[in-house]
């Protein structure tokens, strides 16, 4: 499925199409923060209320009738949950109704998961840890289930009472980028806690001035939480300090419609998914050959495939990470196999989720799907 199938309407020139799609786009690219993907239905009854044809409390009902009726699936397919999350998720960001308060922020939650988690608007009562790809499988520390409430009160306070005045753009953005850094590192939710950050986040800047409407967190929804993921992990004996530099990246391209390079592998705290070549004086340092941790990224994705499978998604993987754009002939070229044994193999990776086919770049072309680390929310 195309990541983003509305920007035609985000150059739409009537505004109403352009406000309907910004909400639709982030909606669903937001889904990708769990790793999850609408249904086609959902698509299509999208555009029906972006050209107008039915209101979003219609879309929202369709949507509930299609599950209703809809055969009971397998316990791992969550698309009911993507398709519910990503309707309400655009009604929240067409309405302009706003409260900067943790009560706000806790009842976006409730809004967004009602009938879909049992804790819904609740914090969570336990203590949480969430393997990271990009930390090599280690943790952030998460705010602790007996403080949630008095953390959560305290960074709200302390944002109201914080003057912008006098302020540069890039103070800015860097005091936004350690707000919303905080208020996700606190976890108060036990699912659903990044998408309920994004959502509160974007409804936010618009009560300083920011539209905020492009398709950044269409485009972009994993590597924003996994910005978020660096801004709140320190590792002093491997000489890693936390930071928001990609956060910040992140939100000049959200807020000031620049162009930055937003890669995921640039995150990577082992720092071999970068370049492919490292320039040390005169010497340089071939990187390329290392070996990438595939379970951390893919999961549980990869049960059921061989020793020798996963060699070759190992290797295709560091040659083509998450942003290039390939097909059945450079992946046989690179394993040193048939065009035909290339053509069997990515079929297997694209039903498994691990590819995913990408239109507008010629036939037959694939890219290694983003979001799947297995634990992100």
């Amino acid at each position: 499925m195309n990541k983003d199938p509305f920007k035609e309407y985000l150059r739409e020139s009537e505004p109403d199409k352009v406000s309907k799609g910004y909400a639709w786009s982030t909606a669903i690219g937001l889904q990708a923060v769990d790793g999850l993907k609408p249904s086609r239905y959902l698509i299509d009854t999208a555009i029906q209320n972006i050209e107008g044809n039915i209101t979003l409390k219609e879309a929202q009902n369709l949507i509930d009738s299609y599950y209703e009726e809809k055969p009971v699936t397998s316990d791992g397919d969550r698309t009911e949950e993507a398709d519910k999350v990503s309707v309400r998720i655009a009604e929240i960001l067409s309405e302009t109704a706003f409260s900067f308060s943790p009560n706000e922020y806790i009842s976006i939650h409730r809004r967004l998961f009602q009938g879909i988690y049992s804790h819904a608007g609740k914090m969570r009562d336990y203590n949480i840890t969430k393997k990271e790809w990009i930390l090599d499988g280690a943790t952030v520390i998460y705010g602790s289930a007996s403080a949630l409430r008095a953390t959560l009160e305290y960074d709200f306070s302390e944002e109201k009472n914080f003057s912008y005045k006098g302020l540069s753009m890039d103070e800015i953005i860097h005091h936004l980028a350690v707000f919303v850094s905080r208020l996700w590192q606190i976890h108060i939710f036990g699912e659903g806690n990044t998408r309920t950050t994004a959502v509160f986040f974007i409804k936010y800047l618009r009560t300083l001035g920011f539209s905020a409407t492009n398709d950044i967190f269409a485009d972009h929804a994993w590597y924003f939480r996994n910005a978020l993921v660096r801004a709140n992990y320190t590792n002093l004996q491997k000489g890693i300090h936390e930071t928001t530099e990609y956060l910040e990246v992140f939100l000049r391209n959200l807020l000031l419609n620049e162009k930055n390079e937003l890669k995921n592998r640039n995150m990577h705290i082992s720092g071999l998914l970068g370049t492919e070549k490292v320039d040390i004086g005169d010497q340089k340092v071939d990187i390329g050959k290392q070996k990438v941790d595939i379970e951390n990224v893919f999961a549980d994705k990869l049960k059921g495939f061989s020793s020798k499978t996963i060699d070759h998604i190992r290797r295709m993987f560091e040659e083509f990470g998450f942003d290039s754009i390939f097909g059945r002939s450079a992946a046989a070229e690179l394993l040193k196999i048939k065009n035909s044994s290339a053509s069997k193999l990515i079929a297997k990776l694209v039903q498994a989720e691990i590819l995913e086919h990408v239109s507008g770049h010629g036939k037959g072309k694939y890219r290694f799907a983003e979001g799947e680390n297995g634990t992100a929310l």
